[in-house]
């Protein structure tokens, strides 16, 4: 019944107040990055959903759009703001997230959302993981998040697709929050969050 009732009221209901309460928060942001930016504020991008069903996440955007000779985008480590940088470890550039969530795209948990280049490499078991809504955060970010392999965060996604729950979704909320505050397992090297999934990795 949570999961297909109880679980998306408790999305909305929930995404409701923190915008409330994030309200004055992502205003300071916003300001902050539209003078560092100097041109959009938000990163908008295709992402597969329930069902492969295609939404543009929203982001705050972090990095600047700057390219080499080649016209190649730099390295993350070379186009991230300062304030980027900042936002990005306090996770405060998938607030604006939230909005997916009230929009019915996205639930507070459940599989990140990752790139529609990746569908063809999953394995019929790993195209589970779009069985859900994907999710702002997840059981693979709570258990190594950028630190571990792929293949591994792609079990932790299955896993919660078998086993969802209220009480699995508080329990992830609460690891998440004290991640976030430790700052544990976010990033898998300064140049680079994650590797890309290749299907074999």
């Amino acid at each position: 019944m949570y999961r297909f009732f109880f679980k998306r009221i408790f999305d909305f209901l929930a995404a409701f107040v923190l915008l409330l309460l994030a309200f004055p928060v992502l205003v300071v942001l916003f300001v902050i990055l539209y003078n560092q930016n100097k041109s959009n504020v938000f990163f908008f991008q295709e992402r597969p959903g329930r069902n492969q069903k295609a939404f543009h996440i929203i982001k705050f955007k972090t990095m600047t759009d700057e390219k080499d000779a080649s016209g190649n985008l730099l390295p993350d480590n070379q186009r991230i703001t300062n304030a980027g940088s900042l936002i990005r470890k306090l996770s405060l550039d998938e607030l604006p997230q939230l909005i997916n969530v009230l929009k019915g795209d996205m639930s507070l948990v459940g599989p990140r959302p990752l790139l529609f280049k990746y569908i063809p490499l999953y394995s019929l078991e790993q195209l589970r993981r779009h069985e859900v809504r994907p999710g702002i955060t997840g059981w693979a970010q709570v258990n190594g998040r950028n630190a571990i392999a792929w293949t591994k965060k792609l079990e932790h996604d299955i896993y919660y697709v078998a086993h969802l729950s209220f009480a699995l979704d508080l329990k992830i909320l609460w690891i998440t929050l004290i991640k976030v505050i430790s700052r544990h397992g976010v990033n898998q090297a300064e140049d680079r969050p994650m590797n890309p999934f290749t299907g074999s990795n």
